[in-house]
């Protein structure tokens, strides 16, 4: 091989399980996907709180809401708040798997992740401020 030629194409034998089509493919992506949610319940309080909340949250939307647009934009913004804590739960677990020592890109990728939660938190909460504000004042 040419040092200056670029590398060949990866193909789908360098994972076995990329090569998987059709029906088979969804099923086990759903498993994966309720493995996920399962593990992220199981192991993190901020996501058993978050799935508390929407309990609460999701048919209070259906009830503030004036229309279907206030209420996806309810709705919407309680589960984005659950799939920002989703995607930072996984990086923390990345970075916990790559080491536990102290590193200045660890502490990095976890106040980013954090700091996405955040702001999805507080868009969440001003729509529900607005939301409450146009109803009751």
């Amino acid at each position: 091989m040419n040092p200056s030629s670029p590398p060949p194409p990866l193909s789908h034998q360098a994972n076995p399980h990329k090569g998987r089509t059709g029906l088979d493919r969804i099923l086990r992506a759903a498993g994966y996907s309720a493995a996920g949610l399962t593990a992220a319940y199981r192991g993190e309080s901020a996501f058993r709180q978050e799935v508390f909340a929407a309990a609460l949250m999701l048919p209070a939307a259906f009830w503030l809401g004036r229309g279907w647009v206030e209420i996806a934009l309810l709705a919407g913004s309680v589960v984005l708040v659950m799939i920002v804590e989703l995607l930072n739960s996984a990086i923390e677990a990345v970075v916990d798997r790559v080491g536990l020592e102290l590193h200045d890109l660890s502490k990095r990728a976890k106040d980013l992740g954090s700091a996405a939660v955040m702001l999805s938190l507080l868009l969440a909460g001003g729509i529900w401020l607005g939301a409450l504000w146009q109803r009751f004042a």
